[in-house]
């Protein structure tokens, strides 16, 4: 139960430990998939240690179908905290546009991929490929990190996004997927069902990281 000073306010405790993060609290809803779940622990496991109760990022695993209403669900019971952003990919998503537009008319930020995530690593190594579907995206990229890290890509491996980090170039692959991106839209395609290959979670990693630069 809080504690209250007589005049009826709650103790400095009490205030600190319900506080905004100065630099944000991010609600990260991902689908049932691992390897978009084991990439966004990896961002958020990249918070330098000083920056851990500045910047706080929550990692959450639902459906896809439920994505909307599982980050609705979080903006409602913490509504003291920054940013929610549901993470997916196109891959075999009847409704993927209207998933993303949903979102959006609710206020929650998307970052989705087309086809998959494997476009988004890609980047990484300085290409974003057309592929037709998430099965040829997946294999390209498999080749692609195989031959330039010497490793088996497992689409279940913890450790990819320090993987990415370490045989890639973040910075490269935020300004790749930026330019694909506007590419798309010049093009008048404006769908994210027919933007292949795009990407907008470099826009989430891309505003998490600068913050941890501007704190450097």
């Amino acid at each position: 139960m809080p504690r209250y000073e007589r005049n009826g306010s709650r103790k400095p405790r009490e205030l600190a430990r319900h506080r905004t993060p100065l630099l944000g609290y991010y609600f990260i809803v991902t689908d049932t998939k691992e390897t978009e779940q084991n990439y966004m622990y990896g961002l958020r496991d990249s918070i330098p240690k000083e920056l851990q109760g500045k910047l706080v990022i929550k990692v959450i695993k639902t459906k896809t179908k439920n994505l909307v209403e599982e980050a609705l669900n979080l903006a409602s019971l913490n509504p003291q905290f920054g940013e929610t952003w549901i993470i997916f990919d196109r891959d075999q998503v009847q409704d993927f546009d209207e998933i993303i537009r949903q979102a959006e008319d609710k206020g929650i930020k998307v970052g989705w991929t087309d086809p998959c995530i494997e476009a988004w690593f890609s980047a990484y190594f300085g290409k974003m490929p057309t592929y037709p579907d998430s099965v040829s995206c997946c294999a390209g990229f498999s080749r692609t990190f195989e031959q330039t890290s010497g490793q088996k890509y497992v689409k279940s491996d913890y450790e990819i996004y320090n993987k990415l980090n370490r045989f890639g170039d973040e910075s490269e692959a935020i300004k790749l997927a930026q330019r694909k991106y506007e590419e798309h839209k010049s093009n008048c395609k404006c769908k994210p069902s027919k933007m292949c290959p795009c990407t907008t979670i470099h826009n989430l990693v891309n505003e998490i990281k600068s913050k941890i630069t501007k704190e450097k």
